[in-house]
């Protein structure tokens, strides 16, 4: 994958200076880290609908379920100012190849989850509202993976949410070359152990799902199968899960290795599956067996390369 990947993200974690006091969030890992592979699609939904910077700071009022968005202190309604816009925002974004989002969180625009609903006399009624446009960006596209900065900072979460990227990155590689059903085969054999990795139910649906995919049309097979992995993928890979993947993958090599190697590699698998030692490590002397006996099905799994090395994303214990 030569080309940066595309994600949408809230303009100020870039540093750009929308914020209602005129400043800006800057998130040092997305510029400088992740920004490395990544072709941003800045996003302000106060600015870009028409409110100036600096302005009055607002809040949720209301249902929790159909909240408004009004200025704190003098309560004008800018909810329909913002809803008119992000129909023509998301039109647009259609055409872009977003392969996911990266919200601000506790935002009224653009929070995804837990912002502060306030009762008519400005009282907290609720810790359960999400943002204006974070709202109406996930009904629109409900399959795009989507996080907020502040969980980015729990390196599960963030692992599993740029692995999510990148296996829906390589899915809108396959429809764009057609997404027969040989090609599904494929894409699905490559992602097999990720999949194991994250739900192995999801894993055995998918795998189901495939199988049968010539009684099925073509339109709602692929459908059917996008919803299942997304919805797979979105559970974390525990360690037990991922040690389960890590046996499995040992097995291949039970003849080829002596027994001091065989010791060795039960070894490094076990001080994982007891925390002492990172993912890349076991996944890292697996890699060295794949290549040394060039085994096939396991030189084609997405799990042992599942995004950019420099991320370090299986470097934490």
């Amino acid at each position: 994958m030569d080309e940066k990947i595309k994600l949408g993200v809230s303009a100020c974690l870039l540093g750009e200076k929308v914020r209602y006091d005129g400043g800006h969030k800057l998130d040092a890992y997305l510029t400088e880290t992740l920004g490395r592979f990544v072709d941003w699609v800045p996003v302000c939904p106060e600015v870009e609908c028409g409110l100036p910077t600096p302005r009055e700071s607002m809040h949720l009022s209301g249902d929790a379920d159909s909240p408004r968005l009004v200025t704190v202190r003098s309560g004008a309604d800018h909810t329909n100012r913002m809803t008119q816009w992000a129909d023509k925002r998301l039109d647009a974004l259609e055409n872009e190849g977003l392969c996911g989002f990266i919200f601000k969180s506790r935002s009224p625009s653009s929070g995804m989850r837990g912002i502060k609903i306030y009762s008519p006399e400005g009282m907290p009624i609720s810790a359960k509202g999400v943002g204006i446009w974070a709202r109406a960006f996930m009904e629109r596209f409900p399959l795009i993976p989507v996080e907020d900065e502040g969980r980015l900072h729990d390196p599960d979460l963030r692992e599993n949410f740029i692995e999510r990227v990148f296996v829906y990155r390589r899915w809108r590689e396959f429809i764009a070359a057609g997404g027969c059903l040989n090609t599904l085969v494929e894409f699905h054999t490559d992602h097999k152990l990720i999949l194991m990795a994250h739900s192995p139910k999801h894993y055995q649906m998918l795998g189901r799902l495939v199988a049968g995919g010539k009684k099925v049309p073509k339109p709602e097979l692929r459908e059917t199968y996008l919803i299942t992995l997304m919805e797979g993928l979105k559970l974390i890979a525990t360690i037990r899960k991922n040690t389960n993947v890590l046996q499995h993958m040992a097995g291949y090599f039970k003849n080829a290795l002596n027994t001091e190697d065989k010791l060795e590699l039960q070894e490094t698998i076990g001080h994982y599956h007891k925390g002492l030692v990172p993912l890349i490590v076991p996944i890292t002397l697996l890699r060295h067996y794949v290549r040394k006996f060039n085994e096939p099905y396991l030189s084609r799994q997405i799990y042992l390369n599942p995004h950019p090395m420099e991320l370090k994303l299986r470097n934490h214990v």
